[in-house]
């Protein structure tokens, strides 16, 4: 089978439409590509938790007084690679009784597909909604990184329930480890992107997998934090 065909670019990338992977060639392949990321993932995951832990304990602790009914932490099960499940962390961005209120606000999902993304969430506290502007609540993560459920660079870890609702192509973005940032990540205006152009844009990455690749997302979404062009 042949590669993703030649893709015209819109703004920076424009998703190519789901294909068939081989996922034995893909565990095949590039062995050592697999093993020095492994050791690249532990090295600055554990470098930017020893440089960034006051930070963290700051930005906890502001939450805490900013809502104390709750940890500042929020960990919740996600599938990672061939849908094994293991709890990520956030720092806490919404209010304690957000998955309750779910429910209800699913008629109001702009999102297509089974990912929920509301623009004005009424859950998100008001700290909340500052970290996840500047992607702050993301930094947890840095822990599972370090324990290997996720990689620096890879598709964004879905819920079970999520995962549930995939057909046979999406589902093939659980081939690899679930990652911290991606290509869907880095877009201009990400929430404006159809489930399955999102998709296509993790199944574009595990076929162009390369440090090149990573390293170019990587400073991508230093731009977009910089910039604060969070959810």
């Amino acid at each position: 089978m042949e590669a993703y065909s030649a893709v015209k670019e819109k703004e920076e990338y424009k998703a190519p439409e789901l294909v068939v992977l081989d996922r034995k060639e893909l565990l095949r392949s590039k062995r050592g590509y697999w093993a020095l990321r492994r050791g690249q993932d532990i090295f600055f995951s554990a470098l930017a938790l020893l440089l960034l832990w006051p930070i963290m304990l700051i930005i906890a602790l502001i939450i805490y007084i900013d809502d104390p009914h709750g940890s500042p932490v929020f960990s919740q099960t996600r599938c990672g690679r061939d849908g094994k499940l293991f709890k990520m962390h956030k720092f806490r961005s919404m209010y304690v009784d957000a998955e309750n209120q779910l429910g209800d606000l699913l008629k109001d999902n702009e999102m297509d597909g089974p990912a929920f993304k509301m623009k004005d969430d009424p859950r998100i506290t008001r700290v909340g909604r500052f970290i996840r502007k500047t992607s702050l609540d993301e930094l947890p993560q840095l822990w599972n990184i370090l324990k290997g459920d996720m990689s620096i660079v890879g598709p964004r870890p879905a819920l079970p329930r999520e995962v549930e609702l995939y057909n046979e192509l999406q589902k093939q973005r659980m081939y690899v480890t679930p990652g911290l940032t991606c290509y869907w990540q880095i877009q201009p205006k990400r929430n404006e992107i159809s489930f399955d152009e999102w998709m296509g844009l993790d199944l574009k990455y595990i076929q162009e997998r390369s440090f090149l690749v990573d390293w170019k997302i990587i400073f991508k979404t230093i731009g977009a934090v910089i910039h604060k062009e969070g959810e």
